[in-house]
């Protein structure tokens, strides 16, 4: 089987299709890039299926390698058969592939070794050959000073047969097969634990029991969690119900060939591997495999908040306060500029203790008006309720906007070497002001400042693999960056880096070039940026934006290798290419199929003139104003059957939170989200969507809200 082959199986796409998606991935072509700027060669493929096929190519390698190094290992061995050599080369799952090579692992000592030391082996096969009827006359005959009963050969001799039948690959698989289809989780208190106030919130699994193939993503991760913790202990059985077999009574029927002397040592032998060997060893196997589906759902439900969280709709270049409330250590103010710049901080004492109310006014009042203030952001977090009453105390020369901000991760990034880079003179606290108010000019631009895993929009995310996870949230990043594109001239650093093709260390040479030579005004400029070469242009420029430049083009998602093709289209409407933008009468006219070339055929065409008709646009809807109920300040302020306006702010598989205004989320269960049936969460609701929900359950001690959707 060839890697064409293998993916083709893996994602059903055309050959051609993932033939050309290889070349380009192989010629170091970015994802964001081919997706965009290559549909014809890969016949538009969008880059979730790019990613598929990238990643079956990485599995088809891991695959390669790994055939080569059991091969290698066996060959050491001398017991490399021609046959064995076969089906390793002729098999493309790993888990086959570990099978065949389970006979031959180096492990620790084993009864079965020691049994063949002791001269046991030829006894095992007499007895899996199942020929002789009196197998103790056979057992006597393997005596010696080590064994010198009878009893112990035989013990001996089913150590040995019950490695065999652990190594048996239509043993494995049939189990495999049972525990896939009938395998139960279960999982018992533990006593000494049971009672602490930890163990608590996880008094469900102190006596639980499900089938494993059924048991949601987030369930099994809490049940993972709390054995983790020391809380319970968890057990994978086959559950066989009413069934009279046993599971060793269907090893047998596959191992047993005649009914004689041996029979009796062979079942005795069956169920000792089952017990010992094969029971521990497939039931980890199958909750292994559980957890990488758990890991995969989780991962890609935080994947999924994370980009709608980046993609959130941004307020623009528009002059900001943000205040990062609180009520002792006062509210955290600073005055932000069009680009985000800080222009000016300072500290109020609105709220209790202090209640400088009057005082705290005045300077709202005269920050505003100094600074040319736009909107006002306020952070969620203590104190931000009464922080957004005060405010909309004030009466303003003109109309001000209020939006309250998220502020999850802000006092990560404030404390970061970013953070500390960006603003150096300044404390902790001024910098997560600053933070809150970029978050809502521009989420995507602040938030990619920031580990997504402190962002907090996901479910179990600690617990789950790493490796997987930063994987996955680092191509969110990536396609949401591209997807926008960015202002080279005010992008960060940290921004730029997550352009297709720039990467770091390009993005920090982007930055000192801006500061040492100003704004850049064309994107030809970007091959003056030392070491970004060609390669790197190509992927990375199409992605950007300047706006003012000298070419109109360059601030739009047309790729410089198809400016003479629009210029051409220009050219033949008589019309300059800046007459051409935004003109849906003109474009109209253009008929792509005149306009193909050996680069760009007319999937790239298409593409082309829908960027002409709106160039630049950015695909992220306005910020809009939202009003929490003003009734509702904290929890105890909450009664059953209440109806209040909310902002969804996380989903799961089991439903959304929802922010009515206070310190608690509340949580809409998915099956309180619409009638009827609901398999995903994302098919009724979004982050940040604005929804009318109504309270359904209040647990004041436990700080626990229910709410239901209202449609």
């Amino acid at each position: 089987m060839t890697n064409v082959d293998f993916i083709k199986n893996t994602v059903d796409t055309a050959a051609v299709n993932i033939l050309n998606t290889l070349q380009l991935l192989a010629e170091d072509a970015t994802i964001p890039f081919i997706s965009r700027y290559r549909k014809d060669q890969t016949g538009n493929l969008d880059e979730v299926m790019i990613e598929q096929i990238a990643k079956a190519q990485k599995e088809f390698e891991i695959i390669v390698k790994r055939k080569e190094a059991i091969l290698k290992s066996i060959a050491e061995q001398k017991l490399l058969s021609a046959e064995l050599d076969q089906k390793i080369r002729q098999s493309f799952d790993l888990q086959q592939l570990e099978d065949f090579y389970l006979p031959f692992k180096k492990k620790k000592k084993t009864r079965a070794d020691v049994a063949r030391e002791n001269g046991l082996e030829p006894l095992a096969k007499i007895i899996l050959d199942q020929n002789e009827n009196n197998i103790d006359r056979v057992a006597s005959q393997y005596l010696n000073h080590t064994i010198t009963r009878k009893e112990a050969a035989l013990q001996g001799a089913r150590d040995i047969i019950a490695e065999w039948i652990n190594e048996n690959i239509a043993v494995r698989q049939l189990l495999r097969r049972l525990f896939h289809r009938k395998a139960n989780i279960t999982t018992k208190a533990v006593k000494v634990q049971k009672e602490t106030l930890e163990a608590q919130k996880f008094n469900q699994y102190f006596d639980w029991t499900e089938p494993l193939s059924k048991v949601p993503s987030h369930r099994l991760l809490a049940m993972l969690r709390a054995e983790k913790e020391g809380f319970v202990k968890i057990k994978i059985e086959v559950n066989l119900e009413n069934s009279e077999e046993s599971v060793p009574d269907m090893i047998a029927k596959l191992l047993l060939k005649a009914k004689n002397g041996s029979t009796p040592q062979l079942k005795t032998a069956i169920e000792d591997s089952y017990k010992r060997l094969l029971s521990p060893a497939i039931s980890n196997e199958a909750l292994q495999e559980a957890k990488v589906k758990a890991d995969t759902n989780s991962i890609q439900v935080f994947a999924n908040n994370l980009r709608q969280l980046l993609l959130a709709p941004p307020l623009g270049a528009k002059r900001i306060l943000a205040i990062d409330p609180g009520f002792r250590s006062g509210c955290k103010v600073v005055c932000l500029d069009e680009n985000g710049a800080l222009l000016y901080n300072e500290t109020i004492y609105p709220h209790a203790p202090q209640k400088e109310e009057v005082m705290a006014l005045k300077k709202i009042r005269s920050m505003v008006n100094s600074y040319k203030i736009d909107a006002i952001a306020i952070g969620n977090g203590t104190a931000s309720r009464e922080t957004e009453f005060f405010i909309k105390k004030i009466a303003f020369e003109k109309a001000i906007q209020v939006f309250v901000v998220s502020e999850a991760g802000a006092s990560v990034y404030s404390a970061s070497k970013i953070a500390r880079d960006e603003s150096p003179h300044f404390d902790v606290t001024v910098r997560g002001s600053v933070s809150i108010g970029r978050r809502l000019a521009d989420p995507l631009a602040e938030l990619v400042k920031i580990d997504p895993k402190a962002i907090g929009v996901g479910q179990y995310q600690h617990d789950v693999d790493q490796a997987k996870l930063k994987e996955e949230l680092d191509r969110t990043v990536v396609r949401c960056v591209n997807s926008v594109g960015i202002n080279i001239n005010t992008a960060s650093r940290h921004l730029l880096g997550y352009v297709s093709g720039i990467g770091e260390k390009l993005a920090e040479n982007i930055v000192r070039y801006r500061s040492e030579n100003g704004p850049f005004l064309e994107r030809q400029q970007l091959k003056k940026v030392p070491r970004l070469g060609d390669k790197a242009y190509q992927q990375g420029v199409a992605f950007i934006r300047i706006s003012d430049a000298k070419n109109p083009l360059d601030n739009s998602a047309v790729h410089p290798e198809a400016y003479a093709i629009v210029e051409k289209m220009a050219k033949d409407l008589k019309l300059s290419v800046k007459d051409l933008l935004a003109n849906t009468a003109k474009t109209a006219l253009i008929k792509p199929e005149n306009y193909i070339t050996a680069e760009i055929g007319l999937l790239g065409l298409k593409d082309i003139i829908k960027e002409l008709e709106k160039p630049g646009l950015d695909p992220r809807k306005s910020a809009q104003v939202f009003e929490f109920n003003t009734n509702v300040k904290t929890i105890r302020d909450l009664k059953t059957g209440m109806i209040l306006p909310g902002i969804v702010n996380n989903i799961t598989n089991f439903g959304c939170f929802v922010d009515i205004g206070i310190k608690e989320s509340g949580l809409v269960h998915i099956s309180q989200l619409k009638e009827g049936f609901v398999s995903d969460v994302n098919e009724v609701v979004k982050l940040h969507q604005h929804i009318q929900v109504r309270v359904t359950e209040v647990a004041e001690e436990r700080k626990r809200i229910q709410l239901s959707m209202i449609i």
